[in-house]
Formats: structure tokens, C-alpha cells, sequence
């Protein structure tokens, strides 16, 4: 379980990166989750649902919230701002939470393990070139 930004998602994928390494028989038997914390938290009136990501807020701002009434979005900031209850409503509760299952591509584990070498690997320009060969770069970005 990570924090449901970015930082996060560094973070999981570091996590993932060990298992990978050292123990990937762990992840052979299906034995290696991502919980997935909410990224908001949208209340109108006595209702309460929480949101992974942008998409799914705006996703239940249509289908779950009325236009009456104010609609109060609070974005969390890490795992360690939401209360103990939220948290375990959230992302421990087995009926409610949302896991995500590791898995190893098994048809092509020497591919997996050369990205994976790439990628989280000590040698910068290896990482360089998998990103350059792989990057789509947009035109005419206003910044």
C-alpha cells in the first residue's frame, strides 16, 4: 500500500521492482497485491464516496452526485492525512477495497526482465535509450 499520488506510484513500482527481484516466486503464485488507497474524498450532505483518481471523481460527480446542494472535494495528500477509520473503510476493509494483482508475463519473462534491468537498473544510459526508443513526443507544447 503506497500514498494514491504519484510519489506513490514511484514508490510501488520500487516495491514491485524487489519482489521482482528477489522473491519472484512470490509473485509466480499470485501472491503480491497493490491496495489501492482513494486519491479524493467527495462529500454533499451526509454522502460519502471516495475517488482513486481524476477519473473516477469526475466519474462519480456525474452518475452519483445531484446538482443540489454543495459537493465538498478534499484530495489527499498521503496515506498518513486520512484517519484510521477512513483508511480501514478505504483500503483494508475486504469488502470494500480495491487490490491489484502482480503479475509476471511468462510468455516473454526475458523481455520483462531486460525492461526491468532498463529501467531500475544502475546503468543510466541503458535507461536513456529504452526511454528514448520507446518515448512519443508531442508537438507544440505551450509551456
Amino acid at each position: 500500500m503506497t500514498d494514491a499520488d504519484v510519489d506513490g506510484a514511484h514508490i510501488a513500482s520500487l516495491l514491485i521492482t524487489f519482489f521482482y527481484q528477489e522473491m519472484p516466486e512470490l509473485i509466480r503464485g499470485g501472491h503480491l497485491y497493490l491496495a489501492v488507497p482513494p486519491l479524493y474524498r467527495i462529500t454533499q450532505g451526509a454522502k460519502t464516496l471516495y475517488a482513486r483518481d481524476d477519473a473516477h471523481r469526475m466519474e462519480l460527480m456525474e452518475t452519483e452526485f445531484n446538482g443540489r446542494g454543495k459537493v465538498e472535494i478534499g484530495r489527499f495528500k498521503g496515506l498518513g492525512e486520512m484517519m484510521p477509520a477512513q483508511l480501514k473503510e478505504t483500503t483494508m476493509d475486504p469488502g470494500k477495497r480495491t487490490l491489484l494483482k502482480v503479475a509476471i508475463d511468462e510468455v516473454d519473462f526475458e523481455g520483462t526482465r531486460e525492461a526491468v534491468d532498463n529501467l531500475m537498473g544502475t546503468k543510466a544510459d541503458a535507461r536513456f535509450r529504452f526511454i528514448q526508443e520507446r518515448a512519443v513526443f508531442a508537438d507544440n507544447l505551450d509551456i
